[in-house]
This record gives C-alpha cells, sequence and structure tokens, in this order.
C-alpha cells in the first residue's frame, strides 16, 4: 500500500526555495495552512530564507492578524498576484510603500485559471476586466510605482472581432492546501471546511507544472475509511501532509470559531435563534436595498453593507425562502456570518465549488448583485477597489458586476466620522462625513459606469440619504430620505451634479423605524 510522506510544518517550510511561486487556497481565514504560514514566517524571521517568492492567491485570505499576513514581509515577498487585501493591514501597507510587486486580478479568474493551467492551457480568456483597472489599457492590475513598469501579466485580444481579456499562466511550484481528514495514503476530505473553494483546480495546476503539494490536515485515519465521494484531492496528488499539533489555535473552522457543524453543512440551528441585526445606517441601507428583490431571485452578496446585512434583513422579514441568496465562494441559501468571516453561512441548501460559483457568475450572471460603494463618478463609475493609499483590491467585484442582470451599490453618501439620528420616521444628520464619495472622477475604475450604460446594465446606487439609478443619461438622483435637505445635504455634498427626476420622491419612512421588521413586500418578477 502506498503510503503518504507525513513532515511537520517546519520541514514543510523548508521545502519553499527561493525565488519560487507558492500558491495558498484559503478564504478569509477558512482553510488557512496556519501551521506551515507560520513556520514560513518563522524560518524567514530566522535564517532569512525563503526570499523573493512570488505569492499567489485568488481570495483575501486573513482576518487582519493571520493567514498570509505572516508572509507580509518584505524580502520574503518579492510579487505578489491576488485579488483582495482589504483585511490584510500588513499587505496593503507593502502595497502602498512600493514594498512589494503587487498585481491585482479579478477572484474568479485568478481561481478559473488554476484550472486552465491544470488541464494544460497557456492562460484563461474572458471579457472579465475590460475596460476597468485590471485592462492593461487602464492599470493593468498594477497596484503601486514600483508595479507600473513591469511587464504586464494580462493581454488584450481579438475573437470572432470581439476583445477578450488573456490571463497569462503563473506556474506554480508549491500549493499550500488544507483538509479535516486523511488517510494513511493521503487521500484528504475537507467536510469540516465551511467552502469547497478551488482546492482541486490548484492542485492539478501544480502537478501540471512539476510543483509540489503541502497539505495540512486536523487528523490521519486508517485507509479504507474514507467514504471516496468525500475524498476533494486523491492522495497521489499530495506530496506532504502535516498534521496540526494545535488544531484550536491553526485549524480554526474560521476566524470566530474553532468548529461550528451549522457551518460546514454538518447541523441546522433554528431560524429564530440568528438574531437581527442592530439598526443603524447600514441597515437602513440594506433596507432599501432589499426592497429591489423579486419573488425567486437569485442574488450574490458582496463585502460590506450587503454580506453583513442583507441576509440578516431577510431573515427578519421572513422572506429568506422567498430568494436564493448566494455569495462568490459558492455557497447558496442560508445567514451569512459577514466580517471577518466573509463567505460563510449557516442553514445552506447548498455549496459548490468557488470557481464553479464564478462560472455561474461569469456566464448567466446573478440576477441581482448587492456590492458595496467606495466612490461614484459622474460618468456612473464605481471605485470600491483602492481608497488613497489603501489598496482592498477586486475580490470578485469585477467578475460578479460585469455580467450581473442588476446591480445594487449599497454604501454611506459620505464616509469617516458621519453621525446619524432616526426618529419620527425620518433621517437626522448630526455629524457630515469628512471624505466625499460623490465625486467627479473615481480613483480606480472598479465599475465602468459608460459601459453598463450602452449594454443597458440595470444599476441602483442606495445610501441613507439618497438613491440613485444609472441612465442612459448619466446618473439620476430618484429618491431622497424624509428629513434630509436636497441642496445643503445632497447636491452640495456633490463634486457633480446629477440628473434630478421629475418624479423626485421620498424614501419609505418605514425604513426609519428601528424596531422590528419594516414590513417588506417582495415584487413579482
Amino acid at each position: 500500500m502506498l503510503k503518504a510522506n507525513f513532515i511537520t510544518a517546519q520541514e514543510a517550510a523548508e521545502k519553499i526555495q527561493d525565488g519560487s511561486t507558492l500558491c495558498t487556497i484559503g478564504m478569509t481565514l477558512v482553510s488557512a495552512s496556519e501551521s506551515i504560514l507560520k513556520a514560513i514566517e518563522k524560518r524567514f524571521e530566522t535564517v532569512g530564507h525563503p526570499a523573493d517568492i512570488t505569492l499567489v492567491h485568488s481570495c483575501g485570505q486573513s482576518d487582519r492578524k493571520d493567514g498570509i499576513q505572516h508572509l507580509a514581509h518584505e524580502g520574503l515577498v518579492k510579487r505578489i498576484i491576488g485579488s483582495h487585501w482589504g483585511l490584510q493591514p500588513r499587505w496593503m501597507e507593502m502595497i502602498a510603500n512600493s514594498q512589494v510587486e503587487a498585481y491585482c486580478l479579478p477572484q474568479g479568474q485568478i481561481a478559473q485559471l488554476y484550472r486552465s493551467m491544470a488541464c494544460g492551457l497557456p492562460g484563461k480568456m474572458s471579457k472579465v476586466g475590460l475596460g476597468t483597472f485590471i485592462d492593461p489599457r487602464v492599470e493593468g492590475g498594477k497596484m503601486n510605482d514600483r508595479t507600473k513598469p513591469l511587464p504586464d501579466i494580462v493581454d488584450i485580444l481579438e475573437y470572432s472581432g470581439e476583445e477578450y481579456m488573456f490571463y497569462k499562466e503563473i506556474p506554480l511550484d508549491t500549493v499550500l492546501i488544507r483538509g479535516t481528514v486523511c488517510d494513511e495514503m493521503g487521500n484528504l476530505t475537507t467536510t469540516e471546511e465551511a467552502m469547497k473553494l478551488e482546492v482541486l483546480p490548484a492542485v492539478l495546476a501544480a502537478k501540471r507544472y512539476g510543483g509540489r503539494v503541502i497539505a495540512q490536515v486536523k487528523q490521519v485515519v486508517q485507509s479504507g475509511t474514507i467514504n471516496p465521494k468525500d475524498v476533494t484531492v486523491p492522495g497521489v496528488f499530495i506530496d506532504d501532509i502535516v498534521v496540526c499539533e494545535n488544531p484550536m489555535e491553526d485549524h480554526r473552522q474560521t476566524s470566530s470559531w474553532y468548529y461550528d457543524p451549522s457551518y460546514c453543512g454538518l447541523a441546522r440551528v433554528p431560524a429564530g435563534d440568528i438574531p437581527p441585526a442592530p439598526f443603524n445606517e447600514r441597515k437602513l441601507i440594506a433596507r432599501r436595498g432589499a426592497q429591489e428583490l423579486y419573488r425567486g431571485a437569485v442574488i450574490n452578496l458582496g463585502t460590506g453593507i450587503p454580506n453583513d446585512m442583507i441576509g440578516k434583513v431577510c431573515n427578519e422579514e421572513k422572506v429568506s425562502d422567498d430568494v436564493v441568496i448566494t455569495v462568490e465562494s459558492g455557497i447558496y441559501g442560508g445567514v451569512q456570518a459577514g466580517g471577518i468571516d466573509f463567505g460563510i453561512g449557516q442553514n445552506l441548501m447548498a455549496m459548490i465549488g468557488h470557481h464553479e460559483q464564478m462560472d455561474y457568475y461569469n456566464g448567466a450572471g446573478v440576477d441581482i448583485t448587492y456590492m458595496g460603494l467606495g466612490e461614484l463618478g459622474e460618468d456612473g463609475s464605481v471605485n470600491s477597489t483602492k481608497m488613497g493609499t489603501r489598496c482592498t483590491g477586486a475580490g470578485g467585484f469585477i467578475d460578479i458586476t460585469q455580467n450581473a442582470k442588476k446591480i445594487v451599490f449599497l454604501g454611506t453618501f459620505t464616509a469617516s466620522g458621519a453621525k446619524y439620528e432616526f426618529k419620527d420616521g425620518k433621517l437626522n444628520i448630526l455629524q457630515e462625513g469628512k471624505i466625499r464619495k460623490m465625486v467627479r472622477n473615481v480613483a480606480q475604475l472598479s465599475f465602468n459606469g459608460p459601459m453598463a450604460r450602452k449594454k443597458g446594465q440595470e444599476v441602483m446606487i442606495v445610501t441613507e440619504r439618497a438613491v440613485f439609478e444609472l441612465c442612459k443619461e448619466g446618473v439620476k438622483l430618484i429618491e431622497i430620505a424624509p428629513g434630509i435637505d436636497l441642496h445643503t445635504q445632497i447636491l452640495d455634498m456633490m463634486d457633480f451634479k446629477p440628473i434630478i427626476s421629475e418624479e423626485l420622491r421620498e424614501m419609505d419612512a418605514s425604513l426609519f423605524i428601528p424596531n422590528g421588521p419594516f414590513g417588506l413586500q417582495l415584487k413579482e418578477k
């Protein structure tokens, strides 16, 4: 019988060579190979190796403290190719200070690129990214001055008279994955993981280039005791296995929980046990956004207000069973955890692979996507990927918004320091935010307004005091909050003048009443 090769985390770290390309699989802290990542960090701090590696990751992989934050050391990583760093403050700082070469690519395109590489292709073609900062004619996904003079890692190609992005192959030397248990032959399951992710495509991509696969597991069981349908990666594709010595700390199901069976589909919790979200401006914005739902809609929730609030509002309003909520991680239904535990949920109806979910978002396109709002430009373009020098990155934002049938951006009207009061069904602004979000030109082109207008995408922008829609002529103001002055608290706070609807109306006063459900009535398609 073939036997798996079991090693320590320290030995795993020694196998990462200077100048090599390392790929890590995970999302937030879900499926992070924490033991190995810590060992790599410790070895670098002790002996200065590995050095000058290229780090490749599809999703954001941290909770502001752990995950690939352990690799955020100048000299350890020479180049990072990823999609999202919003929960990785050290990486955002290194990128902003040009301490690392940094390329941002759409999350789904990286996950699917593994599959393209695995089957022997030189890269992946897609329309995702055209007309955004990923486009080499705009920024090429280059996130700092150090990276700007470097070669593009995406090209533009033409096929049958249409333009496409071409995401070039990235040969992988080592891939780090995580599983729940493996048997003595190395056959690995992910039964207790809170996401399926793109584990197997990344493993097979490494094998295509003769790379090494290292897995972290919680437990080893006797061969023949695992149901073959439960095997995520056959042992023949895994070179080394690290059994986690301290799973309570280094093999957590997610940042906030060591293990909760309701997040991996092995248990359900009564719907009444899920508490409603506290009322504030974020919940108000989510309530108004939820008014765009219709019965039977398949929706996507992005990070921030969408994932933190929309699911909870639907649960409180008892409409969760009338729509299908999805998240880019591959989950369907249920109530999402949000925050540093983005991408997981309780009481799910289904869970598919991350790369498979992106197939749906890139192809058919979701009915409605709810996304966060950083800046809104005069032409309807949106920046949600770079605020000042803070590079959060695209995540799945570009993959999802470019093909969604309808987009609802959710965000406060201003940023930094705004304070609000809700009384008698009205909004009172106690203190205005310091940063304007309605600008003439966005700082980074995450969503191309003119392209969306040309192809007739339905787009709305929902804030606590105003609701806009994108029309052929530009950005149109269609609703204002009760208690808000149109000129001093909306128009004077914008760097451009929107089109004002001839049928300008007040937002529903029930949205502003804090206690209990507000009485959401779903539309019919």
